[in-house]
């Protein structure tokens, strides 16, 4: 499994989203204290970038229909969104994020 560093930790506000690229892979990094979570960032109901929604008790909300997405688990947590988004590994080592696309199990 292959990592790549995609930012510092300290670009991610405590509680706040960005959005990187892996690979042309767009993934949405969530940080709640020193834990860093990766989703996929396109809204499984419509296809926009859940980087520009906010986070909230554990899940990410897509802007444009509100569907909000568990951040561990990638499942969604109300509507419209029925799929799920994948979610990816992340290692911190020091202040770097690394992130491998392999999906969690």
């Amino acid at each position: 499994m292959t990592f790549q560093k995609v930012c510092k930790i300290s670009d991610i506000s405590d509680g706040g989203v960005i959005g990187v690229e892996v690979d042309d892979t767009p993934v949405a990094l969530v940080r709640k204290g020193d834990e860093v979570f990766a989703l996929h960032d396109v809204c499984s109901h419509a296809e926009v970038k859940l980087s520009e929604g906010e986070v909230y008790d554990g899940t990410l909300e897509c802007w444009l229909h509100g569907s909000c997405f568990d951040v561990r688990s990638g499942k969604p947590t109300g509507p419209p969104a029925t799929k799920p988004v994948n979610v990816y590994r992340v290692k911190i080592d020091g202040d770097d994020v690394l992130v491998s696309l392999s999906k969690e199990s």
